[in-house]
Parts: C-alpha cells; sequence; structure tokens
C-alpha cells in the first residue's frame, strides 16, 4: 500500500504542476491588468506641454531646431571607420603624450610610466546635429554637437619604489558643442589655412577611473569634485572666445600675400613707328602685372610725337616676384575706335636685384612669340626706370592677414589722402529680361572702372580689385556700383540691358578701414552683390 501511495502521490503531483501551468498561461494571456492603459499616441503639435517637455531630450536637434542639419551620412561613415580610426587616433595619442611623460617622470622620481593597453573601444562618437554659419567672410563656421557613450581600456601602469600601480579609464562619456572655424579659405590644398576651436558651453565628461583594481569614482564627493575641476579647466582653455589654434598651412604663402613693391617709371619712348596719315602718333602706355586681378595703368596721351616723353610713376604690389611680369603695350590713341598697338615687351621681375635702382631700354615687338620673324622689324623702344622693393619682416606682419585687417598704401600715396579699394566679389540671382551676362561698372568721382562679362550666370564670381588714389579720406562721397548684361549678337534689338545698381556711401569705409557687405541692387527683384571696400593710408 505505501508503494502504490507513493506512486499515485507521484502523479497527482505531476498533474498538478502541468495544471497550474496551463491556467497560469492563460490567465497570463487573457486576463489584463486593470491598471495598464494603452499608449496614447497622438502627433507632436497635438502634445500637452508637460509631454513636450518629457519627449523633448528624445527628439534630435534636427527635428527641434531647423538650422541644424542632418548627419546619418557621417555618422554611417564613423562608425565603419571605426576600428581603423581607432588605432591610428591612439598611436597618435601615443606618439605625443610618451615623449612629455619621458620628460616629465625623472623628477617626480618615477621609474617608467606605460600603457599597457590603450584603446578608445568599439562604440564611434556620434553627431546629432550640425550647424553651418554663412559669413561674407573667406571663413566656414561650424557647431557639431558631439555625444560620445565610449567603452574605452585605457589602463597605465606607473612603477616607483619598488612598487607598481595601475590606473584604468572606463567607461567614457562625453558631450559637447564646439564652434569650428576653417580660415582663411585659400585656393591651395586643402583649402583652409588654420583651424580654430572653440566650446560653446562647458562640456560634459563623465568617466570610470579604476586604482589598483577599485573604482576611485565611487568614493563619496570626489566623483563631482572631479567632473567640476575637468569642466573648469577645459573652459578655462577653450571657452568661447577663446580658441585653441592648430595651423595647417604658411597664410602668406598660400593666399599670397603682397611681398614688396615694384615702382616704375615711365620715362620716354623713342623712334615710334607712324601710324596717321600726317606721320604723326598720339602715343599712350599701359602697364599691367601679368596674372593680376587689376586693371592696367595707363600714361598720359601724347599727341602727335614720336619721340614723347613722361616722366609719370606707378606702383605695383608684388606677390610672387619669381614668376610674376610687367607688361608693357604702347598704343596709338584714336578718338574713334579702337587704339592701334604700336608695340609690347615684358619685365620679367625675377630678373631684377631688390633695392637697387635700374634703367632699361626695351625694343617694342610686335607680339611675344619668340620665333616671329615680324618682331625682327623696328617699331621704337621704351625706356623704363625700374626698381623692386622687398618688404622686411616688420612690413609683411603688417599685411593683410587672415584676421580681416588692412595693408598698408604703397609708397607714393599722397600724405593725409590715401588707397581705395573696391573688391567685386560675386552676384546672386542676376536675372535678365532677354539675355544674363553679367558685368559690373563702377562710377566714382568721375573715373569708370569694369568688370568683365560672364556669359549665361545668374550667380557670377570676378574677384576683380580696383584701386582708386586719394588726395583725403572720401567720407562725404559715394560709389554708384551697375549691374548690366550685354549681348554680343549681331541685330538683337536689347544689345544692354541693367539688372540693378547701389550707391555705397564710403564714411564707413574710412572710420573701419574696411567693410565686406552684400547689397541688394536697386529696381532687381532678387539680385544681391558682394563688395569689399578697404581704406589703405600709409600709417
Amino acid at each position: 500500500m505505501g508503494f502504490i501511495s507513493t506512486i499515485l502521490g507521484f502523479f497527482g503531483f505531476g498533474m498538478g504542476i502541468v495544471i497550474g501551468l496551463v491556467i497560469g498561461y492563460f490567465l497570463f494571456i487573457y486576463v489584463l491588468p486593470t491598471d495598464v492603459k494603452h499608449p496614447d499616441i497622438r502627433p507632436l503639435a497635438e502634445q500637452d506641454t508637460e509631454s513636450l517637455q518629457r519627449l523633448l531630450p528624445e527628439i534630435p536637434l534636427w527635428v527641434k531646431n531647423p538650422d541644424y542639419d542632418r548627419l546619418d551620412w557621417l555618422n554611417k561613415m564613423i562608425e565603419l571607420m571605426w576600428p581603423y580610426l581607432d588605432k591610428a587616433i591612439c598611436k597618435t595619442a601615443k606618439g605625443i603624450v610618451d615623449p612629455i611623460i619621458a620628460e616629465q617622470i625623472p623628477q617626480y622620481k618615477i621609474e617608467s610610466v606605460e600603457f599597457q593597453s590603450f584603446t578608445l573601444g568599439t562604440l564611434p562618437p556620434t553627431f546629432p546635429g550640425m550647424k553651418v554659419y554663412i559669413t561674407e567672410e573667406k571663413e566656414l563656421i561650424m557647431e557639431p554637437v558631439i555625444k560620445w557613450a565610449a567603452n574605452p581600456n585605457i589602463t597605465v601602469a606607473v612603477k616607483a619604489f619598488g612598487l607598481k600601480a595601475t590606473a584604468q579609464v572606463v567607461d567614457l562619456q562625453i558631450f559637447a558643442l564646439p564652434r569650428i572655424t576653417l580660415k582663411p579659405l585659400v585656393p591651395t590644398f586643402p583649402c583652409f589655412a588654420k583651424i580654430y576651436v572653440s566650446l560653446m558651453e562647458k562640456p560634459h565628461v563623465d568617466f570610470g577611473l579604476k586604482l589598483l583594481g577599485a573604482d576611485a569614482m565611487s568614493i563619496p564627493g570626489l566623483y563631482r569634485f572631479v567632473q567640476e575641476i575637468i569642466k573648469d579647466q577645459v573652459a578655462s582653455m577653450y571657452l568661447w572666445p577663446k580658441t585653441l589654434e592648430v595651423q595647417i598651412l604658411d597664410p602668406s604663402k598660400a593666399m599670397k600675400r603682397p611681398v614688396g613693391i615694384f615702382n616704375v617709371t615711365v620715362v620716354r619712348a623713342m623712334k615710334l613707328k607712324k601710324t596717321d596719315l600726317l606721320g604723326l602718333s598720339d602715343p599712350f602706355v599701359k602697364l599691367k602685372i601679368m596674372d593680376d586681378k587689376l586693371s592696367s595703368k595707363k600714361t598720359s596721351v601724347k599727341h602727335k610725337n614720336l619721340n614723347p616723353e613722361w616722366n609719370e610713376e606707378f606702383s605695383f604690389v608684388v606677390k610672387d616676384p619669381q614668376t610674376q611680369v610687367l607688361k608693357f603695350s604702347v598704343y596709338d590713341w584714336e578718338q574713334v575706335g579702337s587704339h592701334e598697338k604700336m608695340g609690347v615687351n615684358i619685365v620679367p621681375l625675377k630678373d631684377l636685384t631688390p633695392d637697387e635702382p635700374k634703367v632699361l631700354t626695351l625694343d617694342l615687338l610686335k607680339n611675344l612669340k619668340p620665333d616671329d620673324v615680324q618682331n625682327e622689324k623696328s617699331r621704337g623702344q621704351l625706356v623704363l626706370e625700374v626698381m623692386y622693393k622687398a618688404f622686411n619682416d616688420e612690413e609683411l606682419a603688417n599685411g593683410t592677414d587672415e584676421s580681416g585687417t588692412v595693408e598698408k598704401a604703397p609708397d607714393g600715396t599722397p600724405e593725409g589722402g590715401g588707397m581705395l579699394v573696391v573688391i567685386v566679389h560675386e552676384g546672386q540671382d542676376l536675372e535678365g529680361k532677354h539675355h544674363t551676362n553679367p558685368s559690373v561698372r563702377l562710377l566714382f568721382r568721375g573715373e569708370e572702372r569694369r568688370t568683365k562679362v560672364i556669359k549665361k550666370n545668374r550667380d557670377p564670381r570676378w574677384e576683380e580689385e580696383f584701386q582708386f588714389v586719394l588726395e583725403e579720406p572720401p567720407v562725404n562721397d559715394r560709389i554708384h556700383v551697375e549691374v548690366f548684361s550685354t549681348s554680343k549678337r549681331m541685330g538683337l534689338r536689347h544689345p544692354k540691358e541693367a539688372l540693378g545698381y547701389v550707391d555705397v556711401y564710403l564714411a564707413d569705409v574710412v572710420n573701419n578701414k574696411r567693410i565686406n557687405e552684400r547689397y541688394h541692387l536697386i529696381d532687381s527683384k532678387n539680385g544681391r552683390l558682394q563688395i569689399e571696400l578697404q581704406w589703405r593710408t600709409a600709417s
């Protein structure tokens, strides 16, 4: 009986467990708790204030703020490259830190400091969004948001007095909002000369530190103390407007800043070719530094003279004396029609000795082709006095740099006056009714200057510079800037069309030395023109 009761008790216990599990399963599946509610799914616009505040930290920046752009592509790229970036960053960091440690440890009587392990972990940083600022200067300003919850393993072993201690950094979290400025932008790869890094607010830094295997951050009060110290120290060095500056290129070489002044005196011409019906000519000389955006400079016209004397002086800014060349052309002035070219020649600046005056008597040539037989025919000669003056280190330091300062006016600028420099950068949304081939005309004190024509372009870029030497500051003057579209087609009913204009008052330029603005054109629907003006003086 005892055996039978045991068997029945075993089966009864087993059946009870099975039945209990089945009943419990069906109760769990089909009986809903009364304290659980279905989630309320509504658009953000219909949420109340409290709900929005709870959701706000979880919403990406590019949703909350339209100024921020999504960087999913960058996050994906970093994720794929992170195993290689981790090794490269750690190798570079060790290469920087090891010499510093080797230099410092002797004074603390430490035998050695070595990295037993150095890895940033498998989790890459992420960029929830980035804001980009658009300015009229030659710079690019970015504000990326950086969030990094890393799992690094950085273990340092220190040996001193026969003992060995280890410190390990784990569970690193960094939230930062830096401002990265690339400036000045230059036409040399990588297209910027310096990187400036600042923090727009104190960073959040959280990490675990194990000393001798124990978590030091678990000591009461130490965690918050260390965190605040790090925040304050980093903020004191890099919080805006303080910056970390990293030089990539030499700005003076990348931007081809001025390195000297080339002074030219057009003295006289001799035995010029007769071009007029009466056996005379009306010569004048045009001078230009080749491969320079500045317009040509001209002498006065000497009427009815084959051996004219000018004795007129000109100055040119030199940026690369090894490659730049002065080109001069002698023309016969014509009252109607185009002027006839009488001869041409060049003066390579590399052939001149700095600070040494030189008198040159140069033959006029038909053209600059060395093998052209027409150059053997005599066309007269031109006498020039030239001198190239190289800037010294102090003068180079006073030149234009990436901070937007203005260089001094060249020698020969009138005392009490200066040089007004107008740089026509670019236009936007220029549109004519019949054609859009824009050019810019400057009118100032009776002088007229023009840029080149850019065909079929609503957003042209000229980057042309014009100079006006003045006896006094133009505090009560204005410069009239017009944009035209010109058609070269014959028989067109509208050969020239106005695209807008603007008058720029120069008092601000004199007071501030430099302005760089984008002006909305009058009589234009959406047209804008970016113009930079500088007032350069000898002092």
